[in-house]
């Protein structure tokens, strides 16, 4: 019955929307023959007005007609004509066509000139296309087949050899957690129906465990490289240098993924026939839009910003995204106003630029990333990484439970069905899977609960003065520098004072790091230096604990009433400050502990045991970063037709962990094939990992990442020359030392064949 309701509904619509698109022709026509003198709508001695629109009506149905008719037939026919003769046979065929329509009119009432109506016709035809356009803003389906219709005729243009095997689509939600995906997909009227339907039948579920830097700056480095080694927070300042990197910068998000290559000794999961769309870091993949790693390269393989022309270059996506982007301004001001209004508690401001970014990261960014997905998926790509960053935009601002997120979770669901579509239409079987990188922990600012930000505690703490008036801390969400890189902003600097200790907040983590005390400050230099600092920062109520470097008892964990515990021998002195945020926290606070950039002092907020809720120390009432709360537990929706993630009983820590299951999937998909050099067996277009990879279970950790292991070198060949086999070309490829043509070039060479220079 709903079915048919359905069906119903979409037919009414459709009528509706051609008796509209009608109404604007037969006035366009109207109004043409108003103002041309050789085309007239009249009898020779004059009709009425309402004779007029009535012959008026009846010529524009005709051609309208006639033109849906008409141009079927002769698509096959403009093969044959001479492609600088076809805008003047479409002219042509169109003038035709309303002579024509015009005859039907009855009395003869329908006059024009030939070359007036080639202008009518051209008039016309632009007016009833901008009005279906409009019509279709919120018509996904319409949408859809538009997407998938352009995407072919570029995947065709450049279609190339691709494997029987089925590929892959990982979808990223950027910031939505396990628990709240659980509560999306529930109940009879589920917010994310699509999701819910793949649970009901094709898919699993499952959560996975961050670190202790719970953003997608570690989440998709390890994801998409392999190793979060030495990624302490979102932004975190390096004494060597002198400056803050910070991950989604253009700078900050090369260098990570320049240092992970070198790290892991391998290009990214994407390496080969792959695709990264709207990531922070490309995986490798030759096939770029919207990565954050290379927005700041201007040669010609790297021009991350290409996305944005090849999606608005068609007038109908721009009308479409255009007026989406507006309405999303206009709901954001509505609703923070509502809020406002409300009196909702905790609330944080949204006023300034803030509507502009939540309408690029949850329309413009959207857009783009889904049409690039949709022609990755119709090109037949065997790997496509995405990420859509609209509900951690929206939840930041409104929480990760409040009907604001709820309806981005609705738009973020018609998306996911988008791209599912587009794959039935694929050169090659696809599954889709579906992840977050983090979830959310909600909770009230820590400026707004205690009355100062967690910088001015701290120069409390060291004696120095503190502004009466707290500062706001700029929220470090995606979107923002995202923005920023479209529009060819430069990046801000971090302005400060020179003596000052530096503090930085990663959501409820707090940085802190002493610029004039060389390297690693331990806690014996620290107290020294500022005898109450530490003690004021453990004692404080919106203080979880902070971690510390003592020269005597390694890494230590400071907690209120000076409890203690030694991560490196396991003492704890007093209650257990680690205790609240749960088992293995331990675990991934003594592993930040040995980043190399890990800064003098962490600090860590409280957390609420039974809410969950948190204070982050930047702008933000839904947060993530650090510990506690539902921010360390992002999930994973595969097909079933895949293998277990892990073991039954046991649970997928860490993004790396998360990584060797993707490559496994991946070599499941593509089966054995010949290595291209002697590195080993490659499987599916990547290298073979070792048996801890496979597991995708324990700490997560890859051989070789962080334990002072030399940094992998070229496999050698016969004779020890350095062959370019598969891992080494796409680590060359993901450090941007190779174009994707050279590569292409050079394994070809590897094969005994000689490189295709036709293109």
């Amino acid at each position: 019955m709903r079915g048919l309701r359905g069906r119903g509904r979409a037919v009414g619509v459709a009528a509706l929307r051609v008796l509209v698109v009608w109404a604007v022709s037969t006035l366009t026509m109207l109004a043409l023959a108003a103002v041309l003198p050789d085309f007239s709508l009249q009898s020779p001695g004059g009709d009425s007005v309402t004779r007029t629109a009535v012959s008026a009506a009846v010529g524009a149905g005709a051609f309208g007609l006639l033109s849906a008719l008409v141009w079927p037939l002769v698509v096959r026919a403009f093969l044959l004509v001479p492609a600088l003769l076809l805008g003047l046979t479409v002219f042509f065929l169109n003038g035709s066509l309303l002579v024509l329509a015009l005859a039907l009119i009855p009395s003869g009432r329908g006059q024009a000139a030939p070359q007036t109506a080639v202008v009518v016709a051209a008039v016309m035809s632009a007016a009833s296309s901008a009005t279906s356009t409009l019509l279709a803003v919120r018509d996904d389906a319409g949408y859809g087949h538009r997407l998938v219709r352009l995407a072919g005729r570029r995947a065709r243009r450049r279609q190339h050899h691709r494997s029987d095997g089925p590929g892959t689509v990982f979808v990223q939600l950027d910031g939505l957690g396990h628990a709240v995906l659980q509560e999306a997909t529930r109940g009879p009227d589920p917010v994310m129906p699509t999701v819910a339907a793949w649970l009901a039948k094709t898919h699993r579920l499952t959560p996975w465990r961050t670190g202790w830097s719970s953003q997608t700056g570690a989440s998709q480095l390890g994801i998409l490289h392999g190793t979060t080694e030495d990624v302490p927070a979102f932004r975190w300042y390096e004494k060597e240098t002198g400056r803050v990197v910070v991950s989604n910068r253009p700078s900050g998000a090369a260098e990570l993924q320049r240092r992970a290559v070198r790290r892991s000794g391998d290009g990214g999961l994407l390496a080969l026939d792959g695709a990264s769309r709207g990531n922070l870091f490309s995986g490798g993949a030759d096939q770029l839009a919207l990565v954050m790693s290379v927005a700041g390269r201007r040669d010609r393989y790297h021009r991350s910003r290409a996305g944005y022309f090849a999606y608005f270059c068609d007038p109908a996506n721009a009308t479409r995204t255009a007026l989406s982007f507006l309405t999303e301004v206009g709901r954001e001001v509505f609703q923070s106003l509502r809020a406002r209004g409300r009196k909702e508690r905790p609330r944080v401001g949204r006023g300034g630029l803030y509507p502009l970014i939540r309408a690029f990261a949850t329309v413009v960014e959207r857009d783009v990333v889904v049409a690039a997905v949709i022609g990755d998926v119709l090109a037949g790509r065997t790997a496509v990484y995405a990420d859509l960053v609209a509900y951690d935009e929206v939840a930041h601002h409104s929480g990760p439970r409040h009907r604001d997120t709820r309806q981005v979770l609705r738009r973020l669901d018609r998306c996911v069905r988008l791209i599912a579509d587009a794959a039935a239409h694929a050169p090659r079987p696809y599954r889709v899977v579906l992840l977050s990188d983090h979830g959310q922990s909600f909770g009230e600012t820590f400026a707004g609960r205690f009355g100062l930000e967690l910088g001015d505690l701290v120069r409390a703490g060291c004696g120095l003065p503190v502004p009466r008036r707290a500062r706001r801390t700029r929220s470090g969400a995606e979107a923002r520098e995202a923005a920023r890189a479209a529009l060819k902003r430069p990046e801000e600097s971090d302005g400060r004072e020179p003596s000052a200790p530096i503090v930085l907040a990663s959501g409820n983590l707090g940085l802190i790091s002493f610029p004039d005390l060389p390297g690693r400050a331990t806690r014996e230099d620290i107290e020294r230096r500022h005898p109450s600092l530490l003690a004021t920062l453990a004692d404080h109520p919106g203080v979880g604990f902070l971690l510390v470097r003592s020269a005597e008892h390694g890494a230590v964990v400071l907690g209120h009433g000076g409890a203690e515990h030694h991560l490196d021998s396991g003492l704890v002195v007093g209650e257990d400050p680690l205790a609240p945020f749960g088992p293995g926290a331990a675990d991934v606070v003594r592993r930040a502990a040995t980043f190399p950039h890990a800064p003098d002092v962490m600090v860590n907020s409280v957390c609420d045991p039974v809410t969950g809720e948190v204070h982050a120390f930047e702008e933000q009432i839904g947060s993530h970063g650090g510990l506690g709360g539902e921010q360390s537990r992002p999930f994973l929706l595969w097909p079933r037709l895949l293998s277990e993630p892990v073991p039954a009983g046991e649970t997928l820590r860490g993004a790396e962990a998360v990584h060797a299951v993707f490559r496994r999937w991946l070599r499941e998909a593509a089966g054995p094939e010949v290595p291209l050099g002697g590195s080993g067996p490659v499987h599916g277009g990547q290298r073979a990992p070792a048996e801890s990879e496979r597991t995708g279970a324990g700490g997560g950790a890859v051989p070789g990442q962080g334990r002072g292991e030399p940094e992998p070198g070229p496999a050698a060949g016969p004779g020890g020359r350095n062959e370019p086999t598969a891992t080494n070309v796409s680590r060359a490829m993901a450090e941007n030392r190779l174009s994707g043509e050279d590569a292409t070039a050079v394994i070809s060479v590897s094969e005994g064949t000689a490189p295709d220079n036709s293109r």
